[in-house]
């Protein structure tokens, strides 16, 4: 009895835990009381008169082609179906051909037939690309040939059984398809396109909350809290394993007709570039999680100088990653994340100008090579960060993402924080549609120490067209107005 409670909990986790796996199942014995039926009723009367004594061959057939997702439905269907049209030509020749060699030499020849042709099919199934995308057609072909060249038929049988063999396969691989696709379809490129943004998501999560783990680790007093959050961290472990999952349903994906936002030949390949820098930017963070709570740590008063530049580089880059996530969600094209990027590039170099001017001269070896391994691994996510920006703008660019702004021609007021003067700047007409922008400074605007933006620097507002920038974040941001604002900027 306490096996069965058991069993019934571990079904209703798996029923929770994606109900489309209960939907499947149903659409599973659908299918195979559909193929069932060929062999109790012969709905097309003579042209499946033959079909009952083979119906087996139906049923096998939806029973391994039905998978989970459409792609996969449909990679093993028509790696079912074109292996066996293949193969049994293919056999149909070598039997015909054999035959002609007379009673003695036809099980020779048929026996090297087989053998050549199962030796080179099962080489070629070690070829990467073929593994990955036809093994299982392969296979298929293999067992095919094997059967109909081997058959001790008369030739009138041998058609009959190849005509047989086919059309079974083809009606349970057609059921397949169409339940598939058309009741309830769970799409391998969606699951894909998912997958990367719960990624995405995830490592944002862990930067945005490091800087004040990293900080603030000593300073919880009770266990119970610091293990939760640590808990709560640590899910970026999950992308540490996630690219055999990634490269199946990217597979999966090619086969798949268009549906929805994706149509056809949509990059899937570039999903898979932008994965693999995820799964490198959480091999940095494995490596900077074990430093948190180090036993190697800095005096506190050293760590408060470090805090601001050391926070903003770990919230920048997981703010970035955000914006990257939200693009892809949204499928719209943006470069809102080129604003955080700079941000953490600035307190990169603010905190190595610190580093550099000696306040680390009084402390011991061993605590400051644990914080130097800290710096140089946050150092190489704001550098990954970068490219993982640019591959999501590539993947935007090649997937034909909407644009997220309309091509206006802004207005654009500069304004100095807190004191100083303000200038201004007016759109000039330009050609082919760019928007050049004349930006004026005045004489005390030469300061380039600061060129942090933040959220709030550029905002948009649709109603009047007019954008504010403050002239503090003018200088080191002119490539990205460029991307952001779509203006080409000339200071004078």
């Amino acid at each position: 009895m306490e096996k069965l409670r058991e069993i019934v909990r571990e079904g209703r986790r798996v029923g929770e835990e994606d109900p489309r796996r209960i939907v499947h199942a149903f659409k599973v014995g659908v299918a195979l009381v559909l193929v069932s039926s060929f062999y109790y009723y012969q709905p097309f009367g003579p042209f499946t008169d033959y079909f009952g004594i083979n119906a087996m061959w139906a049923v096998m057939t939806v029973v391994v082609v039905f998978e989970f997702s459409v792609g996969a439905t449909l990679s093993k269907g028509l790696n079912r179906g074109v292996a066996t049209l293949v193969a049994g030509g293919l056999a149909l020749g070598a039997h015909q051909l054999a035959s002609l060699s007379g009673r003695t030499i036809e099980p020779i020849l048929l026996a090297t037939f087989v053998f050549v042709t199962a030796a080179l099919a099962t080489f070629v199934r070690f070829f990467p690309r073929v593994k990955a995308t036809f093994d299982y057609g392969m296979l298929i072909f293999i067992l095919t040939f094997s059967l109909i060249s081997l058959s001790q038929f008369r030739d009138e049988e041998i058609l009959d059984l190849a005509e047989s063999r086919l059309s079974t396969v083809l009606v349970g691989g057609v059921s397949c398809i169409l339940i598939s696709i058309f009741v309830c379809p769970v799409w391998a490129g969606q699951d894909l396109h998912s997958l990367l943004i719960s990624n995405l998501d995830t490592l944002s999560h862990f930067l945005q909350e490091f800087g004040g783990e990293y900080f603030e680790a000593r300073e919880y007093g009770d266990i119970k809290v610091v293990e939760k959050r640590r808990r709560n961290l640590e899910r970026y472990k999950s992308v540490l394993n996630s690219k055999s999952d990634e490269d199946t349903l990217a597979n999966f994906a090619k086969w798949e007709p268009p549906h929805g936002k994706f149509g056809f030949r949509h990059p899937w390949k570039q999903y898979l570039v932008v994965a693999a820098l995820l799964r490198q930017c959480a091999h940095r963070i494995d490596a900077l999680n074990s430093y948190i709570n180090s036993d190697f740590q800095i005096p506190i008063d050293i760590k408060k100088k470090l805090e601001e530049p050391f926070r903003r580089m770990s919230l920048e880059s997981g703010k970035a990653l955000k914006e990257a996530s939200i693009s892809l969600k949204k499928m719209m094209k943006s470069s809102s994340y080129d604003i955080h990027i700079i941000n953490s590039q600035s307190a990169s170099k603010a905190l190595s100008t610190l580093l550099k001017s000696g306040i680390l001269n009084d402390v011991e070896p061993l605590r400051m090579v644990s914080l130097l391994t800290t710096v140089s691994l946050l150092n190489d996510i704001v550098h990954i960060t970068e490219k993982i920006s640019e591959s999501v703008r590539e993947l935007a660019s090649a997937a034909s993402f909407k644009n997220k702004m309309k091509p206006t021609e802004p207005t654009v007021s500069l304004k100095k924080s807190d004191s100083g003067s303000i200038g201004c700047a007016m759109p000039i007409n330009s050609r082919d549609g760019d928007h050049v922008v004349t930006i004026l400074l005045s004489d005390d605007d030469d300061d380039t120490s600061n060129n942090v933006v933040d959220d709030d620097t550029i905002n948009e507002k649709p109603e009047d067209g007019e954008i504010h920038v403050d002239t503090s974040c003018v200088h080191g941001v002119g490539m990205m107005l460029e991307h952001s604002l779509g203006v080409r900027i000339l200071q004078i």
